[in-house]
């Protein structure tokens, strides 16, 4: 599932543009990941699994200044679109993510098997070994490309500035997916690489949602981030496995595997 970069850059740039906001408010609807408390408080529901991705936004020094930047921007977001409707996730939990894994009805399948986490975490640092030829010392350019919309979340996408990046960050991607002994325990690869940092997700949609104008809101939150936001910047310099039990925490211990790009 690799496609080459012109490929992969033509879909990302499509999924920034009027007419597919158009087609994706028709397929929107509420996210099971987040809950709403009587009180109004969004809280996350349990989703456990597994996944490779970048520092999340506390402890990711080194792009702070993005990080910021979408914190304001999602406080847009969560104003246009209203409390009920955007399930904002936590500003310290942003990141991307290299390489799913596993989750929720998948895992905890496999978590019934004796020694599966372990597993997991072996073939993972092995696979992270086997990248070493890759992590040449030097961090991998990205840059936003706009607002992307999900059927159950909206995030920002993002694309490589080069070829060689992304020629990078697939031969990462394959040391993953390809290792024999991580396919033998279920981990395969179910997406094409969509690079994007999730800022919330769909929550209670109103009966009578008029979806043409949506479709144009999020045109114009998309135009917002373009014409106010010019520190687009990301850096991948490193990708870390990772717990998490929902979306809004990702957890390591110091042991776990880390790759330095």
């Amino acid at each position: 599932m690799d496609e080459n970069y012109q490929t992969f850059l033509n879909r990302v740039m499509r999924l920034t543009l009027p007419d597919t906001y158009k087609s994706q408010v028709q397929h929107i609807q509420k996210s099971p990941k987040f809950q709403r408390s009587p009180e109004g408080v969004w809280l996350p529901t349990a989703f456990p699994g597994y996944t490779v991705i970048t520092p999340p936004g506390s402890e990711d020094g080194k792009n702070r200044g993005l990080y910021e930047s979408l914190k304001h921007y999602q406080n847009r977001i969560a104003q246009t679109l209203g409390a009920e409707m955007f399930a904002p996730i936590p500003a310290d939990s942003f990141h991307v993510t290299v390489a799913d894994l596993i989750w929720n009805g998948a895992y905890l399948h496999a978590a019934e098997s004796p020694g599966f986490d372990e597993r997991l975490r072996d073939r993972v640092a092995s696979s992270f070994r086997q990248s070493q030829p890759i992590g040449i010392g030097e961090a991998i350019r990205f840059q936003v490309v706009g607002l992307m919309v999900m059927a159950r979340a909206i995030a920002v996408c993002l694309a490589t500035v080069d070829s060689s990046g992304y020629e990078r960050i697939l031969k990462f991607r394959r040391s993953i997916y390809q290792n024999p002994d991580l396919i033998e325990i279920g981990i395969e690869q179910q997406y094409y690489f969509t690079p994007h940092i999730t800022l919330g997700y769909f929550g209670k949609l109103p009966p009578d949602l008029d979806r043409a104008q949506l479709s144009q809101t999020f045109d114009q939150l998309n135009q917002d981030w373009l014409d106010n936001y010019p520190d687009n910047e990301f850096w991948i310099h490193q990708a870390e496995f990772r717990k998490f039990n929902n979306m809004a925490e990702y957890l390591r211990e110091p042991d776990w595997a880390t790759f330095q790009f």
